[in-house]
């Protein structure tokens, strides 16, 4: 149960809410009871006062009161219903935006270990499962709590023990059968959770990779893993229906067995109570409608704590790179529009790199200056830290020894926001949401105009892309209509836009003919002046342009 309190600490937010909501379901579980009893003791009177009763007995009284409790169950249980999917979804936007926050520092270190396909399921699934602890646990337990104490008050009007039977009946059946169902339903809940994750990076990745599967004649053996990994998912999801009917049936026979004995019990003990024994025998069939809901509830409640338990492993972790709350640089960080005038240097000192869980260093004791406004090549082979380098230069990684300076000041004293004003990235791999070509460029600079978008467009030699729907033109998933040069050039694109004194470039050249590279190492040339560039290359060509070239093997510098 621990592992709920941080999820139940959001449910506060919103207690009013909830609140509402279980109170409706509350008024319209006792509307119910009500019409069911009064419906059954109206019927059994009327027909003992017979025809003779036409004059006598009471008809009006008690046909408004089955009305009322008609119209009151069914505008009771409309208003429940919004009240409490209001709550929920208000709850489950709560929750998600939560986890997310939770999620972005970790990045990228803290979510290494997790496919994407898992992160997005564990998001998305596994905190949607989180409504159940409202839903299914929480509204129907009190609510039936309520009832049990409403209707034995009520009842002990008519025969104080009779009533405590019934209640002492339906309390105990409120806390065995949830706990036995509970039990029972925890490892199927589990492998639920665990397998509807599975199934689903699974399948990502079978569409992802579908060309390559059936490029290499893999698709059916991958198809047969994914269909045996269903056919255990439907499996479970059988079992789980069948302790859902077993709860039903039992509720059923609980309340047919116990409607029988309070029948036998009052028939003996009130033998002139006439039409008042439909009443005692109408109660306990309506009353176990509360009580439904909540043996069921719980077999669910064992894939509750086991998505609570998945999304818990992610957001409990503690970042790798933390950034201060407060900017204690603000005389060496420009403020946002005036990056033209700031300048940037770096000096790295002693800095060493490994990645977490491997042994081996990836830099090693890197020392390097670089004076604002100076254009250095850092070039070696795959493998030898030149990325990895210009991750540590951006605060995706903290060095395990030395530091870094930014305009003299460290890198773990700059605030996220003021670190991200001074650095235009180009990574290796440039990232196309599935949006339109003005969303993604706005990613770089969102207060820019349509006309500033296209003429970086046009820089970058990407007018082609504003033939058809121009800015509106539709890039699809990973942007799957460009090439990867075009993708490269698109990056670019967002780096002319965000227009920060330190530009760091990962091969911003690769994919590119020899016509479009030169234009772009042009580009570059031209911007960049008076601006700070690390550009990290496999490449010979526009080398003479740059101020120093520094060559990497094996995590260190070996010439300069």
């Amino acid at each position: 149960m621990r592992i709920l309190l941080p999820f139940l600490a959001l449910y506060r937010r919103h207690w009013i809410r909830m609140a509402l909501g279980i109170l409706l379901a509350i008024v319209t579980l006792l509307a119910s009871i009500g019409l069911l009893t009064l419906s059954g003791w109206f019927l059994a009177a009327t027909s003992l006062a017979g025809l003779a009763g036409i004059y006598s007995f009471n008809y009006m009284l008690p046909a408004a009161g089955v009305r009322g409790a008609a119209i009151a169950r069914t505008a009771g249980r409309y208003a429940e219903r919004l009240a409490s999917h209001d709550a929920t979804f208000r709850v489950l936007a709560h929750l998600r935006v939560f986890t997310f926050s939770k999620l972005l520092p970790l990045s990228p270190g803290g979510l290494a270990g997790f496919q994407k396909a898992e992160l997005l399921n564990r998001l998305v699934a596994d905190v949607d499962t989180l409504d159940h602890l409202y839903l299914r646990v929480i509204s129907p337990v009190i609510a039936a709590l309520v009832v049990i104490v409403v209707v034995t008050a009520g009842l002990s009007f008519l025969d104080p023990h009779l009533a405590l039977l019934l209640g002492g009946i339906m309390l105990a059946l409120l806390i065995l059968l949830p706990c036995i169902f509970y039990l029972a339903g925890k490892p199927i809940g589990r492998d639920l959770a665990k397998l509807r994750g599975e199934y689903r990076t699974q399948l990502n990745g079978w569409l992802q990779g579908q060309s390559e599967l059936v490029i290499f004649g893999a698709e059916s053996q991958r198809r047969e893993s994914l269909d045996a990994l269903e056919r255990r998912w439907l499996k479970r999801q059988h079992e789980q229906a069948e302790l859902s009917g077993l709860a039903q049936a039992l509720m059923i026979a609980f309340s047919g067995i116990t409607a029988c004995l309070l029948l036998w019990l009052a028939a003996d003990k009130l033998p002139d109570a006439g039409a008042l024994l439909a009443l005692l025998v109408f109660t306990p069939l309506a009353a176990f409608e509360a009580l439904g809901p909540v043996a069921a509830a719980f077999q669910h409640f064992g894939q509750v704590m086991a998505s609570a338990e998945r999304v818990s492993q992610i957001i409990s972790q503690q970042p790798a790179v933390t950034f201060p709350p407060a900017d204690v640089s603000q005389a060496s960080v420009p403020q946002h529009g005036d990056f033209g005038a700031a300048q940037a240097s770096i000096s790295i000192q002693n800095v060493s790199f490994r990645y977490p869980d491997q042994p081996l260093e990836v830099l090693k004791e890197i020392t390097l200056e670089i004076a604002a406004g100076e254009h250095v090549a850092l070039l070696g082979k795959t493998g030898c830290g030149k990325s990895t380098l210009a991750q540590l230069l951006t605060r995706a990684w903290d060095p395990q020894q030395g530091y870094i300076l930014l305009n003299g000041v460290r890198l773990a004293d700059y605030q996220q926001a003021s670190l991200r004003s001074m650095v235009s990235v180009l990574s290796q791999r440039v990232h196309v949401f599935n949006a339109t070509l003005r969303d993604n460029l706005l990613l770089a600079a969102p207060t820019a105009s349509d006309k500033r978008l296209e003429e970086a467009l046009k820089q970058v030699d990407l007018h082609v892309l504003l033939e058809n729907s121009g800015l509106n033109a539709w890039l699809g998933e990973g942007g799957r209509q460009l090439s990867g040069g075009e993708q490269r050039r698109l990056g670019l694109a967002r780096a002319l836009l965000h227009d920060a004194p330190l530009w760091i470039l990962d091969e911003p050249t690769e994919g590119l003919d020899a016509e479009t590279e030169r234009h772009i190492l042009s580009l570059l040339a031209s911007h960049c002046k008076g601006k700070t560039l690390l550009m990290i290359t496999h490449r010979l060509t526009g080398l003479e342009k740059m101020d120093r070239l520094i060559e990497m093997e094996a995590g260190r510098i070996i010439t300069r």
